[in-house]
Parts: structure tokens; C-alpha cells; sequence
């Protein structure tokens, strides 16, 4: 049995009003509540966070979330992305106390608490400093969408490598012959100490070809633990996301 210790643990929604794609996206309405609303409630429900706090960089999300009582904290307007985002704030005095931070996306309304939970109880493990999850995909015709993460597991389910697209020639008849690959699942568990590690390094030659910045710590020799889940979600990045969301949300409260 892997020996597990109690986390104080922080749940951290990194969420900024920019986006390319959907400008002020955490304010879209979902069937009655803002995207973040729904995200913010969801990780509330939660059994392993001790406490949720967005982190944002835009007063009208600050005002929302008051109107709302949700926890915030105002962070600088020039992170690349989430997880230096989380940094900050677990650099807070306030949060120094937590021992791990859970970076939850804040473009997934339709999380559910459990998932969070799953990847909570995969920190608390002695020796496992970084966690994500994955999910088999049985769609094989998605190993061509680059969008579509896709993560190499050893035999102990941690992590070998990340990538869009599958060159490895052994990987692929792998795959073919398993029926499934295994999807990324991007909601990130961090010890405290080890995110304020990586904060410090360099981009890698690998990440910067890939866009995916979790190579930078493979790259660097950081191990990272996969939990596989059978839960997902939806990102929400366009209007056709948001029509999807309000009708999963519709069929949800009628059943």
C-alpha cells in the first residue's frame, strides 16, 4: 500500500478575461450562470480542497466573484500561463500554510468534483510531487487531431512523454493492437515546493516545438504521476463550445 499523508490543499482557478477566441470568456452565461460561476461551485463541492480561489487579473472578474461570495486574488497581468499564475499565489502569505495546490482549468464548467478528488488522493502519496490525469480514448481517429493531447505511460503510470501527434512507430502498432491511447486530462496536482521549482527553469527545445510546457519538467528530470479517470470534461474556446455546454447543462437538470 503507498504510504499517504494529509494535504492541506488549495484549489486554484487561473482565469483572465482575454481570450482570442471568446473575449471575456469566464463571464459567458451557461444556462443562468457564468462559466466561472459553474466551475467555482463545482470545485466547492469538492472533499479534498481545503479552500478554492480564483486567480485573476481582471476587475470585472473580481466584482462577478464578489457578487457571487466567491474567493479571489488579483495576480500580474503578464503570466504566460495557469500554472506560473498559481505560483503566485501560493507565494501569498496567506497560502504559504498549503502544503499542494490543485491548478483547476477555468474553462471547464462541466468538471465534476470527483475528478478533483481522484487527482487529490494521487498527490497525497509520499514521492509523487506532480500529478495529471489521463483517459482512454477508444476513438483512434483522434490520434490525428493535434489538439488533442496525448500522453505515453510507462508500466507504473507515470508519465514518458506528451505530444499532439504519435511519430514512434512502436507506440502506434501499441495502440493499434491495445484499441485506445491514452488522452491528457489537463488539471494539474503540485506540492507547493516542487511548483515554486519549476517556476525556475527554462523553456525546453521540446516545449517550445510541442506548446506544451509539462516536457519543460520531463525535461528536467521531474516525474510526473498519472491517474486515469473515467471522467471528462469540455473545454469551452468558441460559441459552438458554448451551445454544447448549455445543452448538456439543459439535459442535465431535466433527468
Amino acid at each position: 500500500m503507498p504510504n499517504r499523508k494529509k494535504l492541506k490543499i488549495l484549489g486554484i482557478i487561473p482565469s483572465r478575461f482575454a481570450s482570442s477566441r471568446l473575449p471575456g470568456k469566464p463571464l459567458v452565461v451557461l444556462h443562468g450562470k457564468s462559466m466561472i460561476q459553474r466551475v467555482y461551485e463545482q470545485c466547492c463541492k469538492s472533499l479534498t480542497l481545503h479552500e478554492t480561489v480564483v486567480a485573476t487579473d481582471d476587475e470585472s472578474i473580481t466584482e462577478h466573484l464578489r457578487s457571487i461570495g466567491g474567493k479571489y486574488i488579483m495576480t500580474d497581468k503578464n503570466h504566460l500561463n495557469g500554472t506560473s499564475r498559481c505560483a503566485e499565489v501560493i507565494q501569498q502569505k496567506k497560502y504559504q500554510d498549503f502544503s499542494a495546490i490543485i491548478n483547476i482549468q477555468g474553462d471547464e464548467p462541466l468538471l465534476h468534483p470527483n475528478q478533483i478528488d481522484e487527482l487529490a488522493t494521487l498527490l497525497s502519496n509520499d514521492g509523487i510531487s506532480i500529478a495529471t490525469q489521463a483517459k482512454k480514448e477508444h476513438q483512434l481517429e483522434l490520434l490525428e487531431n493535434p489538439n488533442i493531447v496525448k500522453v505515453i505511460i510507462d508500466e507504473h503510470n507515470n508519465a514518458i512523454d506528451f505530444c499532439r501527434i504519435i511519430h514512434n512507430k512502436q507506440q502506434l502498432q501499441n495502440i493499434q493492437k491495445a484499441g485506445f491511447f491514452y488522452k491528457h486530462i489537463g488539471m494539474y496536482g503540485f506540492k507547493s515546493d516542487v511548483l515554486l521549482q519549476l517556476m525556475q527553469l527554462k523553456p525546453s527545445k521540446n516545449e517550445i516545438e510541442n506548446h506544451l510546457e509539462q516536457l519543460r519538467w520531463l525535461d528536467n528530470g521531474f516525474n510526473i504521476k498519472i491517474g486515469l479517470t473515467n471522467y471528462e470534461s469540455i473545454s469551452i474556446d468558441t460559441k459552438e463550445d458554448v451551445d454544447k455546454a448549455i445543452l448538456i447543462l439543459k439535459k442535465q437538470e431535466n433527468s
